[in-house]
């Protein structure tokens, strides 16, 4: 796609509250940056002399959230992140899932952390005391397929061995058609960007072992479509915070972002237009009384919806949630809103705590605009904040910015369960 400058979200009242949030539910800058540190350990230990994998890990590489920099907290309302690496093992594509499994959890057992080493159905966890846990996924690449087409491995601990299956994935290769299609937008990326880290500056002080922090800080979140992949992915956890059984996986979430990217669309109107194209195309699933089938786009046996959804009300109910947040938003971009107004709304959507703390920084940064005389009201009462050289804001009045946005044709994972 071709690179765009993109558009500074904090120059609009509604995607400001939209990144404020965002930024809320982000990996902080200080646990990114020992993420790599830590998987480089864990897979350090797990070749370690007597290891049952000494010298057959060929590649330890991130996948899925990590790889595309769209991490966010794991639940609705706590603060843990979780991780997900891939080790590619030299062992046969068919071996049994169960002894693959069983090995990499031998090869990590007694890893030292503060917290615990635990087999799943697909991976081996690693828990630390710091919110954070990376999930080690085996994997074996399959002879004669392209770069790293693997099968990884799935034995639930309480299924029969005929349960047990190999599972084709490609999470390299989506990883990079996803960053193809979003490139740098160095506008949003630098404003947006260093709003976090201005956000998280004093959590990055007292991780920090001397006591200044780098002028040029990394860029972690480099496009609009990352950030409003992240927002729905919120809004996913906390609507189904609560709730039994599986919910719509990440890797599903991604792809249809992918296909809906559009470099150089506001924020708003980039999370309306991911949240329009899952339930339009859920949707044309439900009408031919099937389940929406989304497989990775560079690997058709890589199928991202091979647990969730479970029957077609589930998918329903989903499209239902997507298409009440994208017309909500819709209705304060057309028509405005006080922040009074709108609070319990982005609750209910977003979380109590993270809107609550995203609030506060919009009211912040409200206040030194009303100091310095640079705000603006509309004739509904909602809230200017200056742009260059005009003014934007929520609602109509002066020059309220949106981009209309139409849902493209595409192709389109189940995930673990939370």
């Amino acid at each position: 796609m071709p690179q765009t400058e993109g558009i500074d979200p904090f120059l609009d009242p509604l995607d400001a509250i939209l990144a404020d949030i965002a930024i809320s539910v982000q990996l902080p800058p200080g646990l990114h940056g020992k993420a790599g540190a830590r998987y480089e350990a864990v897979r350090a230990y797990a070749e370690r002399e007597g290891s049952p994998l000494r010298g057959r890990i060929r590649q330890f590489y991130p996948q899925g959230s990590m790889a595309i920099d769209a991490t966010i907290s794991t639940r609705g309302t706590d603060d843990e992140f979780d991780l997900d690496i891939v080790a590619s093992l030299d062992v046969d594509p068919s071996a049994d899932p169960d002894t693959v499994l069983d090995a990499l959890f031998s090869a990590l057992d007694g890893y030292p952390t503060s917290h615990t080493v635990e087999r799943q159905t697909r991976c081996v966890t690693v828990r630390y005391g710091d919110r954070m846990h990376l999930d080690i996924t085996p994997a074996s690449r399959l002879p004669g397929g392209a770069e790293r087409e693997s099968h990884i491995f799935h034995a639930h601990p309480d299924e029969p061995a005929s349960r047990h299956m190999h599972v084709p994935m490609n999470a390299h290769g989506f990883a990079g058609w996803f960053r193809d299609r979003t490139p740098l937008e160095p506008r949003f990326a630098q404003s947006f960007n260093d709003r976090m880290f201005e956000a998280f500056e004093a959590e990055i002080r007292a991780d920090a072992e001397v006591d200044e922090i780098p002028d040029q800080a990394p860029l972690i979140v480099k496009s609009v479509t990352t950030v409003a992949l992240q927002l729905l992915k919120r809004f996913r956890n906390v609507t189904f915070a609560g709730t039994k059984g599986r919910v719509p996986p990440s890797v599903m979430m991604s792809c249809f972002a992918g296909h809906a990217a559009q470099p150089g669309a506001s924020l708003a109107d980039m999370v309306m237009r991911q949240a329009r194209l899952i339930a339009s195309s859920i949707r044309a699933a439900s009408a031919r009384r099937e389940k929406v089938f989304v497989v990775n786009p560079i690997f058709s046996r890589d199928c991202f919806t091979d647990r969730w959804p479970e029957n077609l009300p589930q998918q329903d109910d989903f499209a239902t949630k997507l298409t009440e947040l994208a017309d909500g938003l819709a209705h304060f971009r057309r028509h405005g809103a006080s922040l009074e107004d709108m609070r319990d709304w982005l609750r209910d959507r977003f979380g109590d705590r993270v809107v609550t703390g995203s609030l506060d920084r919009f009211n912040k940064r409200t206040g030194r605009a009303v100091r310095t005389g640079t705000h603006g009201y509309t004739p509904r009462g909602g809230l200017y904040v200056p742009s260059k050289p005009a003014l934007v804001g929520i609602g109509t009045g002066l020059a309220a910015r949106s981009h209309a946005v139409a849902a493209t044709p595409h192709t389109f994972r189940g995930d673990r369960e939370r």
